[in-house]
């Protein structure tokens, strides 16, 4: 009963964005919605999200310094920089490495690399975070990664990049939406939301289980918390953050 009300629920949405998934059909939806309509609605809805993350963040990376190189340096790398609502949190002096898959959030980022002179940008890497052969292995003290793994066509993929990218000792940062208790009213709505949402927005999965791979990925040692951000009407508000040394 419960998975075909998902279905006919699903198939109302599809189709009440029937033109989304005609555009999609005609192959104009996706670079559209790379170009104009993501980055337009990543940094409004970064502006909402940062709001209600604050003080989770200022705990998150509080300790960032603690992974300093012995020779003093921190040298960060951010896979999926997106317009930069990150940079605020790290300390002083810091080198970052920017990346991102898509190259079209630049106007907001450089406004937030403005606010944030207190950080040195070395670089802008455009690349998927399982496929980051630019940055050499072992190279960073820490990763920071937040709101991407939704969307990562290979979670594991950039945890193991993570890793290689990271030296001994290293730590990668991560915040993450994630799916709601199976047994719960927002789990059902993750479900019958997931495939038009995933259209919409660049290929954001409302029901993945983070937290799995973390657990199962080849750190020695994880630190993660589980919390819920309050969004009102929206299907991602559990969440996941915390760090994992490698």
């Amino acid at each position: 009963m419960r998975e075909a009300s998902i279905l006919l629920l699903r198939a109302c949405l599809a189709l009440l964005a029937m033109p989304i998934y005609l555009l999609s059909f005609l192959g104009i939806w996706q670079p559209f919605c790379k170009k104009v309509f993501f980055p337009y609605f990543l940094e409004k809805f970064s502006a909402v999200h940062e709001r209600k993350t604050k003080k989770h963040k200022q705990e998150l990376f509080c300790n960032l310094s603690d992974f300093k190189s012995p020779s003093g340096e921190l040298k960060l790398l951010e896979i999926g920089t997106g317009c930069g609502a990150n940079f605020q949190f790290y300390p002083p002096g810091c080198k970052v490495t920017c990346s991102d898959i898509n190259p079209n959030f630049q106007q907001a980022l450089s406004r937030s690399m403005n606010k944030n002179q207190h950080i040195h940008y070395e670089r802008f890497i455009v690349a998927a975070g399982e496929d980051l052969n630019q940055v050499p292995s072992g190279s960073v003290d820490a990763v920071i990664c937040t709101l991407v793994l939704c969307s990562a066509h290979n979670v594991n993929g950039i945890l193991k990049e993570a890793l290689r990218v990271l030296r001994p000792g290293g730590a990668f940062y991560f915040l993450e939406h994630v799916a709601a208790d199976h047994s719960s009213w927002q789990y059902f709505w993750q479900q019958v939301l997931y495939p038009t949402w995933k259209l919409v927005f660049d290929g954001c999965c409302l029901t993945r289980e983070t937290w799995k791979n973390l657990e199962a990925a080849n750190f020695s040692e994880l630190n993660l918390k589980h919390f819920r951000v309050e969004l009102p009407w929206m299907p991602i508000q559990p969440h996941v953050l915390g760090y994992a040394v490698k």
